[in-house]
């Protein structure tokens, strides 16, 4: 099974923890696109009636084309539950997001939600986290000053780009700098670091947030219960 397919087991294993009439955070990312179509199809074929809260622009965008009754997380008092993918999980569950430059969003969403499930293919387990890069979401103001304490601290730092040589820029109009950093072999500790660096609007690690993760593999998926 290629990692395409992989993503797609894992997407439509998620629906099925959708219900009728739930306020449901709908996350970002190559993964959640699987969720969202196997989502717009219940929705046409059963009349399931949920409401999306998007954690992006283009999961808005997918949604409200599927059919998917979307608002903003500030128009809704609760989330039941929120889907969104990973970038990283290690045999803990923590996690790192941010690869699609919405961790901002995602983790406003995650941390208002009474449950979140995160959707990978089996590429994404990790025994450390720290092979994928640790977005930080940074203000401009301040950010070369900022870039070099990291860089000092020894983690590696590196502005995230575009095509152009120019900034990636956040819904918010931030910069990104991602940390090189190879292994964190505890993230609490490098939390609580990155929490007090000031000019980092949000980090990426995901600690102690998920409840159930589902992983696509070659035999479909596997669901494991977190917490």
């Amino acid at each position: 099974m290629d990692k395409e397919l992989m993503k797609q087991v894992a997407g439509q294993e998620a629906v099925k923890y959708i219900k009728d009439g739930m306020t449901v955070g709908l996350g970002t990312g190559s993964t959640v696109k699987y969720l969202l179509d196997a989502l717009g199809k219940r929705v046409a074929k059963e009349g399931l009636r949920i409401i999306g809260v998007p954690t992006s622009n283009r999961s808005a965008k997918r949604a409200r084309d599927l059919g998917i009754d979307v608002k903003s997380i500030d128009d809704v008092d609760h989330i039941d539950l929120t889907v969104d993918g990973a970038d990283q999980i290690d045999e803990n569950f923590q996690g790192i997001k941010g690869g699609g430059v919405a961790h901002l969003r995602e983790k406003i969403v995650a941390i208002n939600s009474k449950k979140n499930i995160w959707i990978v293919d089996k590429t994404k387990i990790a025994k450390n986290l720290g092979s994928f890069p640790l977005p930080l979401e940074v203000t401009p103001y301040g950010s070369t000053h900022l870039f070099k304490r990291l860089d000092d601290m020894g983690y590696q730092p590196q502005f995230r780009t575009n095509a152009k040589g120019g900034h990636v820029l956040t819904h918010a109009d931030n910069y990104i700098i991602d940390l090189k950093m190879h292994s964190i072999e505890h993230p609490h500790e490098l939390e609580q670091i990155l929490n007090n660096l000031t000019g980092i609007v949000e980090h990426g690690l995901f600690l102690d947030m998920v409840n159930t993760v589902i992983v696509g593999d070659e035999n479909g998926s596997k669901t494991y219960q977190a917490r």
